[in-house]
């Protein structure tokens, strides 16, 4: 794939500096797994689970351990919001206004993004997950189109404990949340996992998109495990906040 060599701005390498130092400060941070050395630079789509309003802190501080600079998909709300909309938008990130039309346009976006030599995070479950067990729950197809729209690889990242920082009602709640972590620094966990295998799948076969984001969400629950080898069913942390939701909970394949 021929790409123009998008580069990330400076302004977004310096804030992904600033992520590790904010990540250092409310918890320990560990991050494994790796991004092959000639995707780091792109085109590669990040397919990350979401569990905390706290996520893209700590994902742009593991991208940056791994020379990875992501240009993030983000709600439409970070954008509209004086002074952090007008730095996502020179970051480079991805406006999504979830619910509406222009959805699409994102992922058109997106693709030309990818296209263009640039790595971008995605979170295939499209919102925060309400699975009971903070298990991924099942994905939107937006994910796989833009892999079959690009032909990039996606690499899973799974990450716990972000949820130990920030509430799911943040900013409610938020000076606690954060008062919590610095006196009690939750271990942070962030994978980056083997890339998925799409290579099988044809965009224009029926149901393809829906099997490429069940092999997607399938490599992240299976890359959780071992993040999380003390909490096999529910989390240690339970927010009162966090309403839950089981009408998209994720069936897994059997392993092996």
């Amino acid at each position: 794939m021929e790409t123009t060599g998008w580069r990330p701005p400076l302004l977004w390498r310096a804030a992904q500096l600033l992520a590790r130092g904010v990540v250092g400060a409310l918890g320990r941070l560990e991050v494994t797994g790796d991004v092959p050395a000639e995707l780091r630079r792109g085109p590669l789509i990040l397919a990350a689970n979401h569990i905390s309003p706290f996520d893209p802190v700590v994902l742009a501080a593991a991208c940056q351990t791994r020379g990875v600079a992501p240009r993030i998909m983000a709600t439409g709300g970070l954008f509209r919001a004086p002074v952090i909309g007008g730095l996502m938008r020179h970051a480079g990130h991805l406006r999504v206004d979830r619910g509406t039309a222009a959805v699409h346009q994102a992922l058109e976006q997106a693709a030309t993004a990818v296209a263009a030599g640039s790595v971008v995070l995605v979170y295939p479950e499209g919102r925060i997950g309400l699975d009971p067990g903070m298990w991924p729950e099942r994905g939107k197809t937006g994910a796989a189109r833009l892999a079959f729209a690009s032909g990039a690889a996606v690499v899973p990242v799974s990450q716990w404990g972000s949820h130990e920082v920030l509430p799911y009602r943040a900013p409610r709640g938020m000076l606690r949340g954060l008062a919590r972590a610095v006196a009690r620094r939750p271990v942070i966990r962030v994978h980056f996992g083997t890339p998925v295998l799409l290579r099988d799948l044809h965009r224009t076969t029926p149901g393809a998109a829906r099997r490429a984001t069940d092999r997607i969400i399938d490599a992240l629950t299976e890359d959780l495990v071992p993040l999380r080898p003390d909490e096999p069913d529910r989390p240690r942390h339970v927010d009162p906040g966090r309403p839950t939701d089981t009408s998209r909970a994720h069936r897994r394949r059997p392993l092996g």
